[in-house]
């Protein structure tokens, strides 16, 4: 967490906001994962291009008369940004990366600070290409097609469910995503990748993307820390008809939901409705 959904929440809100804003001063506090590759002062001035998404990657291209370029954000495990577009509150000991604009102060706020905020020369340059090249197929991409699902999983003897964390097949995935679409899709989660039919593949791509759209609708999913950049909270969680509902009636059979541990992680499953 936050996973592809609160990533996609995150920059909606905040591409019109921001587009055409100017930087006026960045402000860093305690290290975050990496470090932001150029000194602060460096950034004032810039305009602020479209922001897009690529994984759980935030690009915010940046562009003036003598630098071009733009930064590359990551939420981590705990991470939110929120803009401010009036007066904003004292930072708290949990905001890391401040950036002022005239369009108001945005600032990331990172209880466990695996989150991270990199300035890089463009996409296709270091470290953004370094970073971005190992991710899998987006989900909504339409190129990527259930046949080049079922080729990615073919030669994988490792499970469905841990091929779909790892994010070099397909991204966004994250872990109440997969338990959710796997579930729609009828596959049990312990199911090896080897073992699933070019049918199987199809019924999943269309679960996952079914999954994606309805958690980017109700603003993702907020199990801790994740709020929108309007200080909301997702709602997606409350909709879960398995992640987090062991022991309870399926909302399909009646039977009982299962959890069990994969790879230090918990996936929950119908046992009936879900088969290998």
């Amino acid at each position: 967490m936050p996973e592809l959904p609160e990533v996609e929440v995150t920059r909606i809100g905040l591409a019109e906001r921001l587009q055409g804003a100017r930087v006026r001063a960045v402000h860093v506090g305690k290290p975050l994962r990496w470090p932001l590759g150029v000194a602060p002062r460096t950034l004032h001035d810039l305009a602020i291009g479209p922001l897009s998404r690529r994984g759980k990657y935030i690009w915010m291209p940046l562009e003036g008369v003598k630098r071009r370029g733009g930064l590359l954000w990551h939420l981590g495990m705990s991470g939110s940004l929120a803009l401010h577009e009036r007066a904003a509150p004292p930072r708290g000991v949990h905001d890391h990366f401040e950036l002022v604009s005239t369009a108001g102060v945005l600032r990331l706020t990172d209880p466990r600070r695996f989150g991270a905020v990199l300035w890089s020369d463009a996409l296709d340059s270091p470290p953004a290409v370094r970073l971005l090249s190992g991710l899998g197929a987006e989900p909504f991409d339409a190129a990527f097609t259930a046949a080049a699902l079922h080729a990615g999983c073919r030669s994988r003897r490792t499970s469905i469910k841990a091929a779909l964390l790892a994010g070099d097949i397909v991204v966004g995935a994250g872990n109440i995503y997969a338990c959710e679409a796997l579930f729609r899709a009828g596959i049990d989660p312990r199911t090896r990748c080897d073992r699933l039919s070019l049918p199987r593949c199809e019924r999943l791509l269309h679960a996952l993307r079914d999954v994606l759209s309805e958690a980017v609708a109700l603003g993702g999913s907020t199990l801790r820390d994740f709020r929108d950049s309007h200080g909301m909270a997702g709602e997606f969680q409350s909709n879960a008809r398995v992640y987090g509902r062991e022991g309870q009636p399926c909302p399909a059979c009646g039977g009982a939901v299962r959890r069990v541990v994969q790879g230090q992680r918990s996936s929950f499953f119908c046992p009936l409705c879900q088969r290998r």
